[in-house]
């Protein structure tokens, strides 16, 4: 008997329900998802009632201190309903292609430095040639981008080493490089080596972007000295200018380097690789697909390949 409550239940769902849960999950409101969606709060009240009469469960708690808050089960459920909604979405794109209209949502997540190298030009590429494929583009840490893959609140996302249980395709490889004060001993130098570093204080970004850097240090056999830990990295180079450590930096992140700084090549070299990251390429939708078709042909002459031996020469 319970079985065949649960299969009445998930099929007396509606596409309506299951949008407004996750707009009200994603805005903290009834009254903002039910704008999105035309309704009256009301109506936005009693359909959730509704949906966990239908599942038997709480979704959503109600605190005057916190607001709206979901429950343990609402937040599992609603990453399956991100989805199913995906499902819906990849529906639509197939009846559009079939009659020659590309159509779709790519929400995006990227990390700062690639959202502003990187996307403006494959968005541009996208809206000349698919106009009705639209974009939503989330920033934040790589640490962020993951959580939101793993949440289903992005379909791609622009991550700095491949992540466990996602599909990734390289993108780019950019070098990394030592920056230090203009006024430190060692930027006479042009090659900075991993031993010359081992007793100097070093600035690092943390949230996901540290990997290449320890590496690095620990291919050279030397200690990386941590003095100060940062989250951007325009901090860290304003730190840096104004004599507090060093720091070891990627290619498009010296591109905004301030004055009183200087840039040095690395002994080993290292690089830094980005790759796009998806859940799965065979369940993309066609709009994700033209994005990483795009991606790959504005971008993907300058791959990223295996990491060079630790030498410093490229393979």
């Amino acid at each position: 008997m319970n079985n065949n409550h649960e299969v009445h239940t998930i099929i007396d769902m509606n596409n309506n329900q299951i949008r407004l849960f996750v707009h009200i999950a994603e805005t903290g409101s009834f009254t903002k998802a039910g704008l999105a969606l035309n309704m009256t709060q009301p109506a936005v009240s009693r359909a959730i009632a509704a949906l966990e009469e239908e599942l038997g469960v709480k979704l959503l708690l109600r605190d005057r201190r916190s607001g709206l808050m979901l429950t343990d089960i609402g937040r599992r459920v609603l990453v399956i309903f991100r989805e199913i909604l995906g499902g819906f979405d990849k529906v639509e794109q197939e009846i559009a292609a079939e009659k020659g209209l590309e159509k779709g949502l790519i929400r995006i997540g990227a990390f700062p430095v690639a959202a502003a190298h990187f996307l403006p030009k494959i968005m541009s590429a996208i809206a000349a040639r698919y106009p009705e494929i639209e974009i939503r583009l989330f920033e934040g840490s790589v640490t962020e981008i993951k959580e939101w893959l793993e949440a289903r609140v992005i379909d791609v996302g622009l991550v700095i080493a491949p992540l466990q249980d996602f599909m990734t395709v390289p993108l780019f490889r950019e070098k990394m490089y030592a920056v230090l004060p203009e006024e430190h001993p060692l930027a006479c130098r042009k090659i900075i080596g991993v031993s010359d570093l081992e007793d100097e204080p070093m600035l690092i970004c943390r949230s996901g972007y540290e990997p290449p850097v320890v590496d690095w240090f620990a291919r050279g056999g030397s200690r990386l000295n941590v003095k100060y830990e940062v989250s951007g990295y325009l901090t860290a180079l304003n730190l840096i200018r104004e004599g507090l450590g060093i720091g070891v930096l990627s290619e498009l992140t010296v591109l905004a380097a301030p004055p009183g700084v200087v840039i040095r090549d690395l002994t080993p070299e290292a690089h830094r690789d980005i790759y796009i990251a998806l859940p799965s390429l065979e369940e993309a939708s066609i709009a994700v697909r033209l994005f990483l078709d795009t991606a790959s042909s504005l971008i993907g002459h300058q791959a990223a390949v295996p990491a060079p031996p630790a030498k410093g020469k490229k393979s």
